[in-house]
């Protein structure tokens, strides 16, 4: 039995006015890209939470693409600018975690560019197929597993030591 190759799970947030709009022309005028991305529809990529993009990453998402209305062009004037200082602040972080910083990805994509969503999450796509997976989740189990031998191995050595005491 061979096993399925792996492709990479991508959550997509996407401003309502124009990203997510630019995905619904890109889907009527049938142009094919990778069916990786899982959208997420917010009303202003202003609104993407760190959390959200941490919490995508910790649920299993190998990347995590944002697109928003190009700087200037922001239906609530000023949430793109909002999300590009949050965007610099995660892939600081993600660093520090010892993920990929590549794995985030934040494009300014307008209404009228369905051909820009279809290259950008092709080449997404394939940039994290390159990396790999991240299975954060396995991550998480793995450290789990590792705590607790450490905890017993700790709580043997000091019943060990009590018995001699």
């Amino acid at each position: 039995m061979s096993e399925k190759a792996w492709e990479p799970r991508i959550v997509g947030f996407f401003c309502n006015w124009c990203t997510y709009t630019a995905a619904d022309l890109a889907g009527v005028s049938r142009m094919k890209y990778a069916s990786n991305v899982r959208v997420i529809r917010l009303m202003c990529s202003g609104r993407v939470d760190p959390q959200f993009v941490l919490e995508a990453f910790a649920k299993g998402a190998d990347g995590v693409l944002v697109g928003g209305c190009h700087p200037g062009d922001c239906h609530y004037v000023e949430g793109n600018y909002k999300m590009l200082r949050r965007y610099h602040l995660l892939r600081r972080m993600l660093a520090d975690m010892g993920i990929e910083p590549e794995r985030l990805r934040l494009e300014w994509i307008s209404a009228a560019e369905g051909e820009k969503v279809k290259s950008v999450i092709n080449d997404m796509v394939e940039k994290i197929k390159a990396l790999g997976p991240l299975d954060m989740p396995g991550r998480f189990q793995s450290w789990d597993g590792e705590m607790v031998a450490e905890s017993e191995a700790h709580g043997h050595a000091e019943m060990q030591e009590a018995r001699r005491g």
